[in-house]
């Protein structure tokens, strides 16, 4: 096999391809889809005449998706380890990501152009265009994310631009160099808690987000001597990036459009929170007797392998890979049998989040269970802390709490 250098590791020419195939190759195209909701609304708006559609958005989410995750149910197959590196070097699945990014821009435009110019619509209508908009660009957040992990400046550069319009662009910093870092543990404001309901972890989160990326942002810039008021700020230059966007949008479609951008920009980023909340709740880390917490490892992230989900947000359920490998690409990430599964996709588990009562009915035993009945050793809500305890202080124990042995995973590339 003939050998390059790429950022310091071996470049597998594409040459040498494999006989392997990836039977999902063009499936991922699936993602670009997202896009399009706005204008399947449109269509089956004209088509049937019901408004309804407008809502095409969360319809698609909610209710579609998890009819197709049962109808195709799950992929746990793993590419070949000796086709890895190869399948990293694909450019393929680059551009299907680029790919989401002049289609999110085009429907932006269109959406906007729906709320402010086009007759008949009713104050539900343009509400229904507002969400289905928030529901895509919370689904771009997705995109910022695989873009945002990898060590091209291009890549790093489209994810912000994926998250202008929903004002997120902090996330870039934060996820990265925050929860990548302290990921289930109680210093992890994107780490949900066992008890904790998302409509507390929501506020939290949002909150918590905001105040480290601007943290870390302002220790690197003073490490480099310079000031967080500076063009070297990247959460400065994210969010100007939000606020270029929205003058032009203004500039175009009128101040009347301030409000629908506004729900879309929440709707949005509380999306991508609630993605937050399903993949780590209740799940930490222990600490070591250094008083460091143990290195990640495959059981501090919830999965699951149902294709219609992993299709459209581009493998995000295989987290635990996600989590030991940040920068390895989507179209190659990992299904780990020591992983703690969920009951079916995210986007099945997003709706019960939205419901405390069944959320807990469904998610607090199956986090008892991953530590064998030990409760003290989940990450607990402190306002929930003594009610759990007392309730499960005479659980059965099983003696091989799962998250106390740390799995060796494949070091993070450097």
């Amino acid at each position: 096999m003939r050998e390059g250098s790429l950022s310091g590791q071996a470049k597998i020419l594409m040459t040498d391809r494999p006989e392997w195939h990836d039977g999902k190759r063009y499936l991922w195209l699936l993602g670009t889809v997202v896009p399009m909701f706005l204008f399947a609304g449109w269509g089956m708006v004209n088509l049937t005449g019901l408004g309804l559609f407008w809502w095409m958005g969360p319809l698609w989410l909610y209710v579609l998706i998890p009819l197709l995750d049962v109808v195709f149910g799950p992929d746990p197959t793993n590419p070949p380890d000796g086709v890895v590196a190869w399948l990293e070097q694909d450019r393929y699945y680059r551009w299907v990501t680029y790919a989401f990014l002049p289609l999110q821009y085009v429907a932006i435009l269109v959406g906007c152009w729906l709320i402010t110019t086009h007759g008949g619509l009713g104050i539900i209508d343009r509400l229904g265009i507002a969400v289905t908009l928030g529901a895509m660009n919370g689904v771009a957040i997705n995109t910022a994310h695989e873009l945002g992990h990898k060590k091209e400046h291009l890549e790093r550069w489209f994810a912000r631009v994926a998250l202008a319009p929903t004002g997120y662009g902090h996330f870039f910093i934060e996820h990265n160099r925050g929860h990548h870092v302290r990921v289930a543990t109680p210093d992890d404001p994107a780490s949900s808690r066992l008890g904790e309901t998302f409509w507390r972890f929501l506020p939290r989160t949002v909150t918590g987000s905001v105040r480290n990326s601007w943290r870390l942002e302002r220790t690197r810039l003073r490490r480099m001597g310079r000031q967080p008021f500076s063009p070297h700020n990247d959460v400065l230059n994210a969010w100007a990036m939000t606020i270029v966007l929205w003058a032009a949008l203004l500039t175009l479609f009128g101040v009347g459009i301030v409000p629908y951008l506004l729900i879309q920009a929440i709707f949005g980023f509380a999306l991508l929170e609630a993605v937050n909340y399903v993949e780590h709740y209740g799940l930490m880390r222990q600490q070591l007797p250094n008083g460091r917490w143990e290195r990640v490892n495959p059981r501090h992230s919830w999965n699951n392998n149902n294709l219609t989900t992993n299709l459209f947000l581009y493998h995000l359920q295989r987290h635990s890979d996600h989590h030991a490998n940040p920068t390895r690409r989507y179209q190659a990430l990992r299904h780990f049998e020591e992983s703690p599964q969920l009951p079916s996709g995210y986007a099945t588990m997003i709706l019960i989040a939205y419901l405390p009562p069944l959320w807990r009915r469904v998610m607090d035993h199956r986090v008892l269970a991953h530590y064998g009945g030990d409760v003290t050793l989940a990450n607990i809500h402190p306002a929930a802390r003594d009610g759990l305890l007392a309730r499960y202080e005479n659980a059965p124990r099983s003696g091989n709490a799962q998250s106390s042995a740390v799995v060796p995973v494949e070091a993070p590339p450097r």
